[in-house]
C-alpha cells in the first residue's frame, strides 16, 4: 500500500517516480549509443585498412585497448534494456532503475576513455606520437570537465541560488526609521497675491 501514495512534490507514487526516471535514463542512453555506436564501426574497419599492418607495437595496443573499451562501453549501455527485460512485472523497477543508472555512469567513463584512445590512435599516426599525446591528453581533459565538473559546478550554483533565496526569504522587511511629514501645500485663491513668508521662516 506504501507504494502507491505520493510522496514527491509532482504528486506522483515510488512506482511511477520510478517510471519516470527510468524513462529518463532511456533517453540518455539513447544519446550516448549512438556515439558508442559510430566509434565502434569506425575501429571495426581500421583494421581492413591497407595502412593498418604498418602500424607499430604502440599502435596496436592502443587500437586493441581502445576497441576493448568500445566494446565495454557498448555493453554498459545496453544492459539496463536486459535488466528491464529479465526482472519485467517482477517489482522490480526502483532497483532496476538504481541499478541501470550506475551501469550508465560506470558506461560513461569508460566511453570517456574509449575517445581518449581513439584520438590518441589517429593523431598518432597521421602527425606523430607528441602530436597524439597531446591530443588523447586533450580529449580526456575535456571529457572529464564537461562530463565531471560542469555538472558538479551546476549542481553548487543552483545550490549557491537557493540558498541565497531562503536567506532573503527568512530576513524581515525592514521598517521605516523616521516617518516622513508632509505639510499640506498654501492654495492661492484666484487673483489673490500669495503671503510673504514670515520673518520665522525666512
Amino acid at each position: 500500500m506504501a507504494d502507491h501514495r505520493p510522496c514527491t512534490a509532482r504528486n506522483e507514487t515510488p512506482l511511477e517516480r520510478a517510471d519516470r526516471n527510468f524513462g529518463e535514463l532511456l533517453q540518455e542512453l539513447r544519446v550516448t549509443q549512438t556515439g558508442v555506436q559510430i566509434l565502434f564501426a569506425f575501429l571495426l574497419t581500421l583494421a581492413f585498412t591497407q595502412r593498418f599492418p604498418s602500424l607499430d607495437t604502440f599502435q596496436r595496443a592502443t587500437y586493441v585497448t581502445t576497441l576493448l573499451f568500445a566494446v565495454l562501453a557498448a555493453a554498459l549501455f545496453t544492459a539496463p534494456a536486459a535488466l528491464h527485460r529479465s526482472l519485467f512485472q517482477r517489482g522490480a523497477k526502483a532497483r532496476i532503475v538504481q541499478v541501470s543508472s550506475r551501469l550508465a555512469t560506470v558506461g560513461m567513463g569508460v566511453l570517456v576513455l574509449a575517445f581518449t584512445g581513439s584520438v590518441l590512435l589517429v593523431v598518432d599516426v597521421t602527425t606523430g606520437r607528441a602530436g597524439g599525446l597531446a591530443a588523447g591528453s586533450a580529449t580526456l581533459l575535456v571529457c572529464l570537465g564537461l562530463w565531471g565538473l560542469l555538472p558538479r559546478l551546476v549542481l553548487r550554483a543552483g545550490r549557491a541560488e537557493e540558498h541565497t533565496a531562503a536567506r532573503a526569504q527568512s530576513q524581515p522587511a525592514p521598517g521605516p526609521t523616521e516617518r516622513e511629514v508632509i505639510r499640506p501645500r498654501a492654495t492661492v485663491r484666484p487673483g489673490a497675491s500669495p503671503r510673504e513668508p514670515s520673518p520665522r521662516l525666512r
